[in-house]
């Protein structure tokens, strides 16, 4: 077991809490994207003993993230929502080097490499401007509730596999953000389950397609990726008060998340 994946995966649990952040670009922060693509594809096979001492840490710890920090991801988005976004941007702004010297973009880009890059990030950036679907409301569990969560959670769970892609933003792009994160943050198991299946699904047939493209095509998966973690910047600017206390803040954990991301990838990478 790789015990040390337990914080690992609280890293990518809180982050697929906070609508606009994706899993997928901490998992790359921390220099196991591969191997977490590798891992989901596999687990379903004959080999998934192989990759069960990886996925079993990195699981107890994003579910851990998930039930213990959804009150306090709740909290600091209703209050100091524009500090926060700004440390999340500073950590995808410290990621976008490593992505880019892990490709070694200066001998391998082409023409064509860059326009997928640019493609990718305007598409992701668009979503910016997509406005939240209004909520769904689902006061009891019933059958088309679960539907709905289900197809909610598959979804979602291929955003998070991608970096750049936040599932939690695609909750609200479909208005079931607010009852998943209910459903967490009261315990309610059969919503949780509905939703989780969902989310299991979506990640193994997702997995398998990437997979596929990094062994086929990597220069041009890897500008796609760098791309929509560029365009993601776009999606989670919270834009600026006239405020100047608040901005100073802002500014701060900025700050702090870049520190944050390249001293973990100078870690984690090394």
């Amino acid at each position: 077991m790789e015990w040390k994946n337990i914080y690992r995966g609280m890293m990518i649990g809180t982050s697929d809490i906070v609508p606009g952040v994706s899993g997928g670009t901490i998992a790359v922060l921390l220099g196991i994207y591969d191997r977490l693509i590798a891992a989901i594809s596999g687990f379903f096979s004959r080999e998934w003993k192989k990759h069960f001492g990886f996925l079993f840490p990195l699981g107890i710890g994003a579910v851990l993230a998930v039930f213990l920090l959804s009150h306090l991801i709740e909290w600091l988005i209703e209050f100091h929502f524009q500090a926060t976004m700004f440390f999340f941007l500073g950590l995808i702004g410290g990621i976008l080097p490593y992505l880019l010297r892990d490709i070694n973009y200066k001998e391998t880009f082409r023409a064509p490499h860059y326009a997928i890059l640019v493609i990718a990030g305007l598409f992701i950036a668009s979503t910016a401007f997509i406005g939240a679907r209004e909520e769904i409301i689902i006061e009891s569990y019933t059958l088309s509730s679960a539907l709905v969560l289900f197809g909610s959670g598959f979804v979602a769970s291929m955003a998070m596999i991608l970096p750049g892609i936040s599932g939690s933003f695609v909750l609200l792009l479909l208005g079931t953000y607010e009852p998943v994160l209910g459903a967490v943050t009261s315990f309610n198991i059969p919503m949780i389950a509905t939703v989780a299946i969902g989310i299991l699904l979506g990640l193994v047939m997702c997995s398998k397609a990437i997979t596929y493209l990094l062994k086929k095509m990597p220069v041009f998966t890897y500008a796609f990726i760098i791309g929509i973690v560029a365009g993601s910047m776009v999606v989670i600017f919270p834009g600026i008060e006239p405020n100047f206390f608040l901005l100073l803040t802002s500014i701060l954990t900025f700050i702090v998340g870049f520190y944050v991301a390249v001293t973990l990838g100078k870690v984690e990478h090394s």
